[in-house]
Formats: structure tokens, sequence, C-alpha cells
């Protein structure tokens, strides 16, 4: 008999099945026994006899084999009466370090993160992830359907990509590398070498010294960048049909998922655009709230989010025109604004969850931007040489999956949108 998985047993037409998981609940009557059985695509209701319910404890795996019976207050009006049961996999545990079958969980996040393995477990738990993977996916086929190609760039690099100095070391040989901040460099050069438009889905790596609800060292990036652009608003149109695409991918393929957090996606999405020193002067004008120089902090963010939901009623807003001094040094200037640049940032909920913008494409002029930022041009030949050959206007974005998992959820600690965290304190699990 072949498995049948927990969100399917309603719809089987199969008068007997054989289901396979783990014991999420037991509720124990004497005479018969109700298990409540969970596998990766939900829970099914078992009605087992009693000397099958001898020895049985909660996440033992088990198979049960038995008759499907119509009960309107099962989990999805279905139940298997079992006649046939088999433990898979014991359980060695005195105590479970925290109950996985309650609805709102008790243990802490750093308890959780300490038993990843059987946090995870939890069925709120798993449809953050269930949303990620959708996250990506629609990334993905939302990018292709534009004729973008996805590429695989290299982790281990030989120099910083923004010019700064949070890099983690590693051990390469007999000289020293760095573990990438961003495939920036590589994503340009494949545009110039005639992919035109690609995008990656990859790690990377900040050695910053934050340990924040919205900071991790190790992150994933969804990354894109696209030839042949007008300008940087070129890639701003295609970041905001990626947000109504994610959000109508995410209301057909995670209903019940978002439905856990009580998440109700728009329909549609328009996003504001409004260069940085007007923000700056809102912030100011409107709530006394003073900025950095050549930016806005996290308060700011948050304070912006809430009077653009107000006024636009829009989650999102993309900051535009950022100082030269505060983007790196492959940025596009802009022309007509003396110090700035044709950058953006994109804030979500009062959270920054993109930078992009566009790129210096001219040889000489990306050469003599390398020298202004006092650094050595020949440091980075490998990736200067490859704007001599007719490298073509071009810009791009990267979006943090976490922070965008969590900002659609509506967590409070992009550790809960991590699978597996690593942070200043964390290198295990």
């Amino acid at each position: 008999m072949e498995r049948t998985f927990a969100c399917d047993v309603n719809k089987s037409t199969e008068s007997n099945l054989m289901v396979r998981g783990w014991i999420h609940k037991i509720h124990d009557l004497g005479q018969i026994t109700f298990i409540h059985l969970r596998d990766k695509t939900g829970i099914v209701q078992l009605v087992i006899d009693k000397e099958l319910r001898e020895n049985l404890r909660l996440e033992m795996s088990i198979e049960a084999c038995g008759e499907r019976v119509i009960n309107e207050k099962a989990p999805k009006g279905v139940e298997i009466q079992v006649k046939e049961l088999k433990v898979l996999g014991k359980a060695h545990y005195d105590k479970l370090p925290f109950e996985i079958n309650s609805y709102k969980q008790k243990a802490s996040l750093e308890k959780q993160l300490d038993f990843r393995s059987l946090s995870l477990r939890a069925p709120k738990v798993r449809a953050i992830f269930k949303v990620q993977e959708e996250i990506a996916e629609a990334f993905k086929n939302y990018l292709k359907s534009l004729r973008f190609s996805e590429i695989h760039t290299p982790k281990i690099i030989s120099s910083s990509t923004e010019g700064g100095s949070e890099m983690f070391t590693v051990s390469y040989f007999d000289r020293r590398a760095f573990l990438s901040q961003s495939p920036q460099f590589y994503k340009q050069m494949m545009v110039g070498a005639g992919f035109e438009r690609v995008f990656e889905i990859g790690h990377a790596y900040r050695a910053e010294l934050h340990n924040t609800w919205r900071h991790l060292n190790e992150y994933v990036s969804l990354d894109v960048e696209m030839g042949f652009i007008k300008d940087e608003f070129d890639i701003m149109d295609v970041e905001e049909g990626f947000i109504n695409y994610l959000y109508a991918h995410l209301r057909e393929t995670c209903k019940d998922e978002l439905a856990l957090y009580n998440i109700t996606l728009p329909e549609v999405v328009k996003i504001p655009r409004m260069p940085l020193s007007e923000a700056q002067e809102l912030l100011l004008e409107k709530f006394n709230k003073k900025s950095p120089v050549g930016n806005i902090d996290a308060e700011g963010e948050i304070i912006l989010s809430k009077y653009v939901k107000e006024t636009y009623d829009s989650d999102f807003i993309f900051l535009t025109k950022y100082p030269v001094s505060k983007r790196p040094m492959y940025t596009m200037p802009d022309e007509n604004l003396p110090g700035m640049t044709r950058s953006f940032d994109l804030i979500f909920k009062g959270l920054e969850i993109t930078t992009g913008g566009q790129r210096i494409h001219d040889y000489e002029m990306l050469k003599s931007n390398i020298e202004k930022f006092g650094l050595n041009p020949d440091d980075f030949s490998f990736y200067l040489d490859s704007f001599r050959y007719g490298m073509p206007p071009h810009g791009g974005f990267a979006i943090g999956l976490e922070r965008l998992t969590m900002k659609i959820l509506g967590l409070e600690n992009i550790r809960e949108a991590t699978l597996l965290p690593r942070d200043m304190k964390r290198l295990e699990p």
C-alpha cells in the first residue's frame, strides 16, 4: 500500500489508507485512543484500540494502516480507524524540552533554536518555512518569465565587493580569502558576459558587530541584475512587479500558513517613491525626528512606514537618491543631482529589505570612482576588466529573504525566519 499524506486523506477515494508521521497529540479514552498524526503536510486523526496504544509517546514516528471514515469532528472531517500500527522511530527522552503541540509556544526563542530540529516540527513554525520556500519559488518563476537567467557565483572571494571591512576571513591554502558579502561583482560581470539579465538565490556573509532582532551574520540574498536599462526606475519597476507576483503566489500556495498568522495580503501593491532628502525633511518637520547624514535610522524607518501606511495605504516605500558617500563605488552618480546617486532602498513595514540602483557601466568612469573611494583599481582588475568590452547600462537589487519572510508574517525576530541562524553568539546547531 502506498503512503497517503495528511493533506490528501480527505480527498482520497480509497477505503483503506496508510499514513506516516509523528505523534502530535494523544487523547486516551480508555478502550480507544485518538491520536493526531502530523506529517509535513498537516494532521490526520487516528483511532486505535487499547492494545495498539501501549508504549506510544509524543513525537514517536509511526506508520498506521486502516479504514478511512468520515467524522466531522476530526481534522479535515476524516479519520482513520487503525488496524495495523508500526513504530518507525522510538522516542528516547525523559521529558520533551518544550511542547510541540501547543498553539502558542511558551519556550524562549533561544531555547527553540537550541533544539531546532524539534522546534521546527511545530506546525506554526513549519509554516514560516513553507512561506519562505514559496517566496524563493515565486522569485525564480517571476524572473524567469522576464527572461532572467539563474546563476551561481563563488562565495569564497579574494577581495571585498563593498569596499568595507565587515568581512569574514578564511584560510585559503597559502593565502587569505574572504566570505562573500554579495554576488555584486559577479552578477554585473554576467550581464556583460551576454546573459543580460541574471538572478541568484545564495548566502551572503557580513561580519557586522550587531546582535539585534533584525541582523544576521549569514543570510540568504535574493539578487537581481539587469542590463540595457534606462535608469534606476526600471529596476524599481521590476521589484514592484515581483512583490505583486509574490503576493498572488502566496495567496494561492500558502492559504493555510497565512491564516495561521492572521495575514491578509493586498490584491494590488503600488509602492510610493520618495527622495531620501524629502523623507528626512518629513521626519524632522512632522515628527521632530533627526536623521543621520545621508540615511535614516531604524527608528526613522518605523516612523516613516507608519506615515506611508496612513497616507498612501502602502506597506512599502522606495527611498531614492542616496548620497555618493553612502553608496558603494560602483553606484551610478545622478548627473542631475550633484553628490547624489541613482540608488534606492525599499522599506517594508519599518524595515529596509532591499538596496539597489543603477551601476556605473563605463570603464574609465568606474576606474576613476574606485580611486575616488581611496581604493586601488589593481585590486579589482578581474572585475574592472570586464567593463572594457561594451558593458551596457545596468542595475539591480538584493532582497534579504529572512527579512522579507519576517515582515510578511509579522514575526518579531529575524531568527524566527531563519532555519539555522548564524549571529555573533550562535554557531550551533
